[in-house]
């Protein structure tokens, strides 16, 4: 197989820049590859998770946008690249017997953009990587979900039985947007679950949410003022917030801190921390300490010729010379300016020559489906808003919207789109089976 362009990893980044390009070139020249057959915008993985969004329904197919958006689409994991030859593989697929569907495969290529995004980074803390669930992916909050309405439904018997211990514990370690969001759409889904049958359960009561956090505040990039709301709004919640707080061992029912404090957990998310994928580091290009591929400022892999990468796994830098952070908006940029970069080279013109430049619009933390805090920053350097409530909950929704409008291509497909997500997000869901 050869294609001009060819995108790993479907992530928010990966997908719109094949969505776009793929528009404008088609199939014959962009090509995406996936090691998964559906995207889900990551900033919902939460809520999946909780069970109050559907996956079926949220899930969008890479098969159905590559025929829509004029890409070709490979499912498979990269697993080797041979940067000389300009050719990387994909590994095969194997069914759920366990049977060969796909070989493996060899690309062609003449740019390559390297877009697979993050996993966790559990800073060598025993027991997490074995007793714990990062929110990663899909398969992960729907791990995630199946084993919450198991405790739950076990919660529910111990309590009919009397017994003295009843109710079960959730401890979300890392006090970032994933952990204040999936505390609070827990505290939401808690109560959803509760109307489905769990009548013995009260929720604040027999669902105990605790949140640690190592700085000495959670939301800590974030204003001041917009951790302390986020604070207010989860202890308005019963949501207990332990800050300062070093995670020393996890253990199949408890976690225990540096000071020797113990919090029983009968369910434990790690979301305290990302880093590069494993595999980048054996593709013979250069990676930070951190495992991020090194790019220069027009997001080349240094020292490799027409390798580029975006997003997470990016070791970008901002134009005071800082660490680019790992944001949706941020792959969303990056994405817009190698769509400039590859249509110019498309077009006889030589790439850009102004390197990219991270430009912060914010960031916005849900806190349930009634609510919203954040900040705005404005045009004048080092100038901020603090935003909270309604109206920022809408901001906070039209950042979903803009996604599906850049993947889907048109504002209308975008907004038919938005409104089932809105309309799923006014009728409480919750899958039990």
């Amino acid at each position: 197989m050869q294609s001009e362009i060819v995108i790993v990893g479907g992530g928010a980044g990966g997908l719109e820049l094949a969505c776009k390009l793929g528009q404008k070139l088609g199939p014959g020249k962009v090509m995406l590859v996936d090691s998964r057959l559906y995207h889900i915008w990551k900033p919902s993985l939460h809520e999946v998770a909780a069970g109050t969004l559907d996956i079926h329904q949220e899930g969008l197919s890479y098969q159905m946008l590559a025929h829509d958006r004029g890409f070709t689409f490979v499912y498979g994991a990269m697993t080797a690249l041979d940067a000389g030859a300009h050719q990387l593989t994909v590994a095969p697929v194997a069914g759920t017997d366990g049977e060969e569907v796909l070989p493996e495969r060899r690309i062609g290529y003449k740019s390559l953009v390297i877009a697979v995004g993050s996993t966790s980074n559990y800073f060598g803390v025993p027991g997490a990587r074995e007793h714990t669930i990062s929110l990663n992916a899909t398969e992960d909050a729907e791990r995630f979900r199946l084993r919450l309405l198991r405790l739950l439904a076990q919660a529910e018997q111990d309590r009919e039985d009397g017994a003295s211990r009843s109710g079960l514990d959730i401890v979300i370690i890392g006090g970032g947007a994933t952990g204040v969001e999936l505390a609070a759409e827990l505290r939401e889904a808690s109560g959803v679950y509760a109307a489905y049958g769990f009548n013995r359960l009260q929720v604040q009561r027999d669902v105990r949410i605790t949140l640690l956090e190592g700085a000495s505040r959670i939301l800590a990039p974030l204003p001041e003022r917009v951790s302390g709301a986020a604070t207010r709004l989860l202890d308005q919640r019963a949501i207990k917030v332990v800050a300062d707080c070093r995670v020393a061992a996890i253990a199949r029912d408890h976690v225990t801190d540096s000071n020797g404090n113990v919090y029983p957990a009968d369910l434990c998310v790690w979301a305290a921390g990302i880093r590069a994928p494993e595999f980048l580091g054996s593709l013979g290009l250069p990676t930070t300490r951190g495992g991020q591929l090194e790019v220069d400022g027009h997001l080349r892999v240094r020292d490799v010729p027409d390798v580029y990468a975006l997003g997470d796994c990016a070791a970008c830098m901002d134009g005071n010379g800082k660490p680019v952070p790992p944001r949706a908006q941020a792959a969303h940029q990056q994405a817009d300016y190698l769509l400039k970069t590859f249509m110019n080279m498309a077009s006889g013109y030589p790439p850009q020559k102004n390197p990219y430049v991270y430009r912060d619009y914010g960031s916005l933390v849900s806190i349930g489906h009634q609510t919203t805090v954040g900040s705005l920053m404005g045009s004048l350097r080092g100038a901020s808003w603090f935003v909270e409530g309604f109206m920022a909950r809408i901001m906070y929704l039209s950042l979903h919207l803009l996604h599906h409008k850049a993947v889907l291509g048109t504002m209308r497909t975008g907004l038919m789109a938005f409104g089932r997500f809105l309309i799923r997000r006014t009728t409480p869901l919750v899958k039990l089976h």
